[in-house]
């Protein structure tokens, strides 16, 4: 793996995000898949791959308690690039079991529980996303939290046993508004409205001025480093 890493990494070295991409694309033929949550920062890496004809497949989760102009941007977003993003699911039973032993919001009376509903609503729908595929391409930046600062733009994701790959990782949040505005990319319209990073509607808040950038996922609770479990940092 190591090797295989190096190698990887030698070859995309001082190559654009574009370039990078197509490398990667063409090296693992059908094995490359785009995780997208419709935000401004998967929006850019969507534009990159179909604008370009790159050989990666794009999917994005629907948990089920996604904001109304979540799915109008996705229904945009295939309209401009005559394209179907793939939708995954989260398993019925599974959901109706939550929802009917622990209630709707159960997320909102412990991290345990609000773990445990990310888990089933994204992380076993990933799972399945992800099986078959060599890399995992993701739209995470440097600058959204403490614990991606160090991150490499290539790396191995030993929970998925694939490579992670993150094009646009040292990007500032100014440098991808201002390529989504200008190249007239849809966007999710709530991003004007203070949301920054967005998820479900009921774990997602806007943020005010000066907050940290993911301050406004899961804001009920306490700790510093919250993740949904579909990264590992």
């Amino acid at each position: 793996m190591n090797e295989t890493l190096a190698s990887l990494n030698a070859a995309i070295e001082g190559k654009s995000e574009t370039e990078s991409l197509a490398i990667l694309a063409e090296l693992f033929p059908g094995e490359v898949v785009f995780s997208t949550s419709l935000g401004y920062e998967d929006q850019v890496i969507s534009d990159l791959i179909l604008k370009n004809g790159i050989n990666i497949g794009i999917f994005t989760l629907d948990t089920g308690r996604l904001f109304a102009e979540t799915y109008m941007t996705l229904q945009k977003t295939n309209n401009r690039y005559d394209t179907k993003i793939k939708v995954y699911y989260p398993q019925t039973d599974a959901v109706e079991n939550l929802v009917s032993t622990k209630g709707p919001l159960s997320f909102y009376e412990s991290i345990e529980n609000r773990k445990e509903c990310c888990f089933i609503r994204k992380v076993e729908p990933l799972n399945r996303a992800l099986a078959g595929a060599k890399i995992w391409v993701t739209g995470i930046r440097a600058e959204q939290s403490g614990n991606r600062h160090d991150m490499p733009r290539l790396e191995w994701d030993e929970a998925h046993q694939l490579f992670k790959f993150h094009p646009i990782l040292h990007w500032s949040f100014e440098e991808v508004k201002q390529y989504v505005k200008s190249n007239g990319i849809p966007y999710n319209p709530l991003h004007d409205k203070g949301f920054v990073s967005i998820g479900c509607a009921p774990c997602t808040r806007a943020i005010q001025e000066g907050e940290d950038f993911r301050a406004g996922r899961w804001w009920w609770e306490d700790e510093s480093k919250k993740e949904c479990g579909l990264h590992a940092k």
